[in-house]
């Protein structure tokens, strides 16, 4: 089951993805003559009009086939580019490259402005922001958990227990500010800096008035790095209860939420560059079917918000400027478009064989990562 829930939610991800550079080369005019789920050998295919849409053997991608992408044409031969000098190898005398007609042209992707090359690239991870977006607002309108601020730990010696307040206290406002969740107190306590907050808690059905002054402390952020703050010295009881929102409001929360996930995901990376985050916490396709299957074992919203997660994370990592993803061949055409003139194929070759190394390399690094995480650690 596993296996099959990592296929769904990479099947629909990849889909989505593949389905924005196919949209906006539609729109711009350019022909797709291929739109495939997976890569590899042809498992099946039917071909609508000029498309072939297929499913190939490693669903670990997909692609979009476009006329005249990378200056190719028809027979495999390549069209150069104005001004483009021909290698050593192909001065020999053969058969000329046969030029486009206007009509072809006029559908290929080579042949469109920078501008209409950069919209149909970055169409593909928009998708994917989209997607991630749309799927937070349904969870929004459906209901989504949230931590109440019911207290149930007071730690001794600490603020809040000099202060007076108990366990089973439920905190209903900080300087005068309505409170309902247990983040906003956490948020609120730092941005007073030390200095005295009004708390207002509920015990029974009466409401308390406490003026608290936080204490500094150091914590642990979800990179393990240590942080500065304030806190006055309480947990929290974990008393959970569901919030449903209207369409307005989801679309808010919705956006809010799409934003902290790409924020993490950017913020994620930089840290791995700078060796915050260590290499091993990289995971593959093992890692995705055992968390697939745990959050489909959760329930339905999980599984939509763990789609959702991986919908912003290969969205971002498709952004990359690294050649073979779109970022590559973004970085390719924002430079023509800047300086007036296409990267060299010989330059783009290069870059591509160099890309390819690294997603191997990383790709290797996952799968290595996942055996030892799931069958040498149990062993």
């Amino acid at each position: 089951m596993m296996v099959i829930y990592a296929i769904i939610v990479l099947g629909v991800l990849i889909f989505v993805h593949e389905l924005g550079h196919f949209l906006l080369a539609k729109l711009l005019g350019v022909r797709v003559e291929k739109f495939s789920l997976g890569f590899g050998p042809k498992l099946a295919g039917y071909r609508i009009g000029e498309t072939e849409y297929l499913i190939s053997a490693f669903p670990l991608g997909g692609y979009v086939k476009m006329f005249g992408e990378g200056g190719f044409i028809e027979g495999g031969e390549r069209h150069h580019p104005p001004g483009e000098e021909k290698s050593g190898a192909e001065t020999q005398p053969v058969e000329a490259p046969r030029e486009l007609t206007e009509e072809e042209q006029a559908h290929s992707f080579y042949h469109k402005p920078p501008l209409a090359r950069i919209a149909i690239v970055m169409a593909g991870p928009v998708f994917n922001l989209i997607f991630a977006w749309l799927i937070f607002v349904v969870l929004c309108m459906i209901g989504v958990p949230s931590v109440t601020t019911k207290i149930g730990e007071v730690l001794k010696d600490k603020p809040a227990a000099r202060a007076g307040i108990e366990k089973g206290d439920a905190i209903v406002s900080i300087n005068g500010k309505r409170i309902s969740h247990w983040d906003e107190i956490a948020k609120m306590i730092a941005a007073s800096k030390g200095r005295p907050v009004d708390l207002t808690v509920k015990r029974d059905s009466r409401e308390i008035p406490f003026t608290i002054t936080p204490e500094p402390r150091v914590s642990k952020n979800i990179f393990g790095e240590d942080t500065k703050g304030f806190a006055i010295g309480v947990a929290s009881a974990g008393e959970i209860v569901t919030e449903r929102y209207n369409p307005f409001q989801a679309v808010i929360q919705g956006s809010i939420q799409t934003w902290k996930v790409i924020d993490i995901t950017v913020m994620s990376l930089v840290k791995m560059v700078q060796r915050v985050v260590p290499m091993d916490s990289i995971g593959g396709p093992i890692m995705i079917a055992k968390m697939a299957g745990e959050q489909a074992s959760a329930g339905g919203s999980s599984f939509l918000a763990f789609m959702a997660l991986l919908s912003v994370n290969l969205g971002i990592l498709n952004l990359l400027p690294v050649p073979v993803l779109d970022g590559g061949h973004l970085f390719f055409y924002f430079w023509e478009l800047i300086f007036r003139r296409p990267v060299s194929q010989k330059t783009r070759e290069y870059a591509q064989q160099i890309g390819l190394m690294l997603l191997l390399g990383l790709m290797l690094l996952a799968f290595y990562n996942d055996i030892v995480r799931y069958f040498v650690g149990q062993g």
